[in-house]
């Protein structure tokens, strides 16, 4: 008797993972897995990596004489893991997040407590003028950034209480999503690392925009950002290399030394014209005169030396990315898939409005990564992990399966 259930659950269980299934239905099972995904939007984002990957290397390859390819393997080792993490997150339905989003929660805060115990300045900080900015934690080889994974877990937790919150937000509702968002903005802000809070207060308005919390407490919460940022400044909170990006903002005159990271890229990019100077090409990329092109700059090497066309093409790529992530918004199956992909939607259009902006001198200079382009790996993992949390509502859709 043992034996013939030992054979049938062996039966069974090589079935369940297709090991007596035949060549054909092996192949049928994964056209129709396939077709459950966007293709556009997956094929959107190799393409941008590619485009990274051959940036980084055109931005790098005089930094190091004797190894030109340091930074281009250290990068592609990079997009290989983030790839892998989009695949999980692809096939492990998304709604078994909602399960550990508190402990995910309580991991980024204590990473962050953790960048102050023992963080250490990233490896390109100084040359970006981030006046030593402590935003890292060192993993033997590896170092990670804690607050571009802050951004994802802020989108899961705010996501999650919508789609458990029943009948009208009271005021104790708002507060209680305004305060998940501000323990790991404040956390982000003292590193310093302004961009990215800015990024988290983005994404927690679209998320009470989307939640459908009313428009007089949204415009409230917009005052008391501007009060509070105000009240910042005059109380000298910002270090002084935040304070001379916002007066170079505000005062673009190339004569002044806090200008001439601004005033070096927006020249790069000029010199790029319509067709630009040809990949590999370009006086100001490959003399490194752009401080720190292969990441906070990198779009300054895509506009000289692909010049205005190349730009735009790169603009369009994101544009799909971003119509696509759009879509899925409205054929999510519940709230919390809803939120997960306009969470992601404004973290990637803001990232890219922000980084593509500050190069041409339209924002402010903060140190936000251009998605999938930028060399870093913690910025390209979350990339990837945002994608495939929307690629994963879209295939959990009603109609997909």
């Amino acid at each position: 008797m043992s034996i013939k259930l030992f054979e049938q659950a062996k039966y069974t269980r090589g079935a369940h993972y297709g090991g007596n299934k035949r060549p054909r239905e092996v192949f049928e099972d994964t056209l129709g897995f396939l077709s459950q995904l966007d293709l556009y939007l997956l094929l959107s984002t190799v393409v941008l990596t590619v485009i990274g990957l051959l940036m980084v290397f055109s931005a790098t390859r005089n930094l190091i004489p004797t190894e030109p390819s340091y930074y281009i393997k250290r990068q592609i080792v990079y997009a290989v893991i983030g790839f892998m993490a989009m695949c999980f997150f692809i096939v492990v339905d998304y709604r078994l997040l909602q399960r550990f989003t508190n402990l995910l929660y309580a991991l980024v805060i204590l990473s962050l407590l953790a960048v102050r115990a023992i963080g250490h300045v990233s490896g390109f900080g100084n040359a970006a003028g981030s006046g030593g900015a402590i935003r890292e934690i060192a993993l033997g080889p590896i170092a990670i950034q804690p607050s571009e994974f802050a951004v994802l877990v802020v989108i899961l937790a705010i996501a999650k209480i919508v789609d458990e919150h029943v009948g009208a937000y009271t005021r104790q509702d708002i507060a209680k999503m305004v305060l998940i968002a501000a323990l790991p903005m404040g956390l982000v802000l003292i590193q310093p690392d302004l961009g990215t809070t800015i990024i988290i207060a983005v994404v927690l308005f679209t998320l009470l925009t989307i939640a459908g919390v009313r428009a007089r407490y949204l415009l409230s919460g917009l005052a008391l950002a501007v009060v509070f940022f105000f009240a910042f400044t005059g109380l000298h909170l910002l270090h002084s290399y935040q304070l001379s990006r916002l007066t170079g903002y505000l005062n673009q005159n190339c004569n002044l030394i806090q200008n001439y990271n601004l005033c070096i890229s927006k020249t790069a990019i000029g010199a790029g014209g319509f067709r630009g100077a040809g990949l590999f090409q370009g006086a100001f990329t490959n003399n490194q005169y752009v401080p720190v092109q292969y990441a906070d700059f990198i779009f300054s090497a895509i506009g000289e030396q692909l010049g205005f066309v190349g730009s735009i093409a790169v603009l369009m790529v994101f544009g799909i990315l971003a119509f696509r992530i759009f879509r899925a918004i409205g054929r999510s199956a519940d709230r919390f898939g809803q939120l997960i992909c306009a969470g992601v939607l404004a973290f990637l259009v803001f990232s890219v409005f922000q980084n593509v902006g500050m190069t041409v001198g339209l924002m402010p200079i903060t140190g936000i990564p251009l998605p999938f382009i930028s060399y870093g790996g913690s910025a390209l993992f979350a990339f990837f992990i945002a994608i495939g949390l929307v690629v994963n509502v879209e295939r959990n859709a009603p109609g997909r399966r």
